[in-house]
């Protein structure tokens, strides 16, 4: 019943813009300039009214994420709005970087068909043994390196059995391990262009704009000092703060059939496409997708799971949202925001941690790809209001979108630990808010002296 009601809610402000918009063509009797500017700023309008559906929808997940991504390029090409033409509208679902993240999802699937991710895994718990404290570290260690190169969520998924059998072995809470394992899961990923989606829009938007996009590992910069961070925050003082939770589940050990004959396989080629992109060989679309033929070519993963390993949500997040970044740039809808914000900050520096703030309040109650997507416009506004170079802008975007651990629903790994951690919603709030702080003062700090105004 919600569902259609919002679909209804949906069309139903559609057709209404679409009217307004019809009407103030009829009633258009400025001169042809003035008329021009008119329509323009009707345009901007509708984009910020449709910007601001999509969000609450995001938010409450009425309709389901991909969904709605979906419909917001269909409400910019909607007869009567036509902020962008159709073509236009969904031509992002060919845009490079949704082919490149399609493509890295089907070669991290090997290194987990192959038992690579799982040796990795089961490495890093025997060599923890019984003591908490060294649990977290190594823990947080391995699932933060092999989230920046595979999927974060995917690498999430494959730990969390083997950390729920050490913790049963070893009489300890799993409650209290899980979640530090989650949040360095998202800032592991924050540390290369593939690592998580949210680089990758921030990379496509500044292409977009014909600037220069950040290099494979350049994301390091100040991703891994917050990695860092991370991992010594909870080490010392940040493990008081978790909770002490236990789900009601059974501990099972389970006996998965690995191709591991084809382990090699799988590891030579993703070290071939990861070289590639850094160094920049090969094209980054080119690369991607070679590796993808290769897994199921050499028989790493089956067509079957090859589709399959694909987080099609990601995809049409992505892909949709693009297109609501492009509208709000031709209608000059990301200049409106801007302007307000500028005209409220007196430094380089004052916008720089707005800009941080801003994106990281909304990530902790929306996707981190879809905020990402939302503020990428806006970056490069505010870095143009203000005079700026736009780098330390979206580095800022980048690293807020994954930096977040107030909630259950500010990324994906976040979200996987709830059931299995046992977790409250309220629980993240308590054990991140520190880290929350943390990361935004390092972040503030450093970005600015690495990629300077």
């Amino acid at each position: 019943m919600k569902k259609t009601i919002a679909f209804i809610l949906l069309f139903a402000l559609m057709l209404g813009v679409a009217t307004m918009a019809f009407a103030g063509d009829n009633e258009m009797t400025l001169g042809e300039e003035a008329a021009k500017e008119a329509e323009m700023n009707r345009k901007a309008i509708f984009t910020l009214v449709i910007l601001a559906v999509a969000a609450v929808l995001f938010f409450t997940e009425i309709i389901p994420l991909p969904i709605v991504a979906i419909l917001v390029p269909v409400a910019l090409s909607f007869p009567g709005i036509d902020i962008l033409k159709g073509v236009e509208a969904f031509s992002h679902f060919g845009n490079k970087w949704v082919i490149i993240f399609l493509a890295m999802f089907m070669v991290g699937e090997a290194a987990s068909r192959t038992g690579f991710a799982d040796k990795v895994g089961r490495a890093t718990v025997n060599a923890a043994g019984t003591n908490q404290i060294k649990l977290i570290i190594l823990v947080m260690f391995s699932v933060g390196v092999m989230s920046a190169f595979l999927s974060n969520t995917g690498t999430t998924v494959v730990f969390i059995p083997m950390v729920l059998g050490v913790c049963a072995r070893a009489g300890l809470k799993h409650g209290q391990i899980l979640m530090p394992m989650a949040f360095a899961a998202s800032l592991g990923g924050a540390m290369t262009m593939i690592g998580t989606p949210p680089n990758g829009i921030i990379n496509s938007a500044l292409e977009n704009a014909g600037m220069p996009a950040f290099g494979f590992f350049e994301f390091a910069k100040i991703g891994l000092p917050l990695f860092i961070v991370g991992i010594i925050y909870y080490a010392l003082i940040g493990y008081k703060s978790l909770p002490n939770t236990e789900a009601d589940i059974i501990v099972e050990e389970k006996n998965i059939e690995y191709r591991t004959n084809k382990m090699p396989f799988a590891i030579a080629i993703f070290i071939f496409v990861v070289v590639m992109m850094a160094s920049g060989w090969m094209h980054l679309t080119t690369a991607a997708m070679l590796g993808a033929c290769l897994v199921v070519a050499t028989g790493c993963i089956t067509m079957e799971e090859a589709f399959s390993s694909v987080s099609w949500t990601t995809i049409f997040l992505f892909a949709g949202m693009l297109s609501m970044s492009e509208a709000m740039q031709v209608t000059g809808a990301a200049n409106m925001i801007a302007d307000m914000v500028v005209a409220n900050v007196n430094s380089p520096l004052m916008l720089l941690a707005v800009t941080y703030i801003i994106t990281a309040i909304v990530t902790n109650f929306m996707s981190n790809t879809a905020t990402s997507a939302l503020m990428a416009p806006i970056g490069i506004a505010l870095a143009s209001g203000f005079g700026i170079s736009p780098a330390p802008v979206f580095m800022a975007i980048a690293m807020a979108a994954s930096a977040c651990f107030l909630t259950p629903i500010a990324t994906p790994p976040n979200t996987i630990v709830l059931g299995p951690g046992g977790y409250r919603f309220a629980d993240y709030a308590k054990a991140g808010w520190a880290l929350q702080v943390i990361t935004a003062i390092v972040s503030i700090i450093l970005i600015p002296m690495i990629w300077p105004f």
